[in-house]
């Protein structure tokens, strides 16, 4: 039996939003299912997603379409939201002794006993199905990759044990839409894409290096290893260094696919926004940190509307 979900402040998970949707509206007994999927911190589906509607948007632009097909986003908005949570499942199941000793990650549903072994397998195979069913959706080819980023997403979770570099393999399976996206549209797999994807892959490790932050004091106690405790007191000049070649090859990725100078300004103010985190990040405040991570959503939807507004301006003009 689960434990009966603890009552007040104690009931929130700690880097939850104090007024995100799943706390304040769900049914008390899926509370604790969604928490493991991840529903009540949104911003992990729009880090996967994004990539993934950058990639469908820029294919468009390649065939001088007006905008990217709405059929297409939603499959790929489907399939990042059950996907997340079926890995946020996993590795949970996978870190289930671990995020017991760690003050940020002891609240979650499987550490503090919110739900059972074996229901956080059933979630994590029912979502995983449901995922299935909308990688069938599409072409062949995308179907095939989207097989590929299977290994990649079963190693993430024990990287950190022996490698200070796990932001670089989740950097590679979070951003495997990228790679998709483009495949969704023309059937094959173009340089752009592979520019995208590897940009994308450096804004991860940048960003899930912030939010390591949080936690290496834990992580260093416990013998796990991150990017955070790598680059230590250097972490400003590495992120320098890995949102600068980020921005360069989303740029570079846009120009290849056809896009013009209305996506470039649309860049330079995404870059803006990469540099405003840079300057302004303190990694001994936890609170800083997690701010700064969750601003990528505003990076990630300043470059998709950069792509949006350069094809509408081009399909008028």
């Amino acid at each position: 039996m689960a434990r009966p979900l603890p009552q007040g402040k104690a009931s929130a998970v700690a880097d939850a939003g104090a007024r995100n949707l799943v706390d304040r509206f769900a049914p008390k007994m899926l509370v604790p299912y969604l928490r493991l999927a991840r529903a009540d911190r949104p911003i992990g589906f729009f880090l996967l997603a994004l990539p993934c509607f950058w990639s469908v948007a820029l294919a468009s632009r390649n065939l001088d379409e007006a905008y990217p097909d709405p059929w297409l986003l939603l499959l790929f908005a489907i399939g990042a939201l059950v996907m997340r949570g079926a890995g946020c499942t996993y590795n949970d199941i996978v870190d289930r002794e671990i995020d017991g000793q760690v003050a940020r990650t002891m609240s979650r549903p499987l550490p503090s006993g919110q739900v059972t072994l074996r229901a956080a397998i059933v979630l994590m195979v029912a979502l995983s199905l449901i995922g299935l069913a909308v990688l069938l959706s599409f072409n062949s080819f995308t179907i095939c990759l989207g097989l590929g980023v299977l290994p990649i997403v079963a190693l993430y979770p024990f990287v950190k044990r022996f490698s200070h570099w796990p932001q670089a393999v989740l950097g590679l399976a979070f951003n495997w839409g990228a790679l998709m996206g483009w495949p969704a549209v023309l059937g094959r797999l173009d340089w752009p894409a592979v520019v995208l994807y590897a940009g994308a892959v450096c804004w991860t490790v940048g960003y899930d290096t912030i939010y390591a932050h949080q936690d290496r004091e834990d992580d260093g106690l416990l013998g796990l290893k991150s990017t955070a405790l790598r680059f230590g007191r250097a972490t400003k000049p590495w992120l320098t260094l890995l949102y600068g070649i980020a921005w360069l090859a989303i740029t570079a990725a846009g120009i290849m696919a056809g896009a013009g100078t209305a996506f470039l300004l649309g860049m330079i103010v995404a870059g803006a926004q990469l540099g405003w985190q840079v300057v302004t990040l303190d990694i001994d405040d936890a609170e800083n940190c997690l701010a700064r991570f969750r601003s990528n959503r505003d990076f990630g939807v300043l470059v998709l509307a950069a792509i949006l507004l350069d094809m509408a301006l081009a399909a008028v003009w």
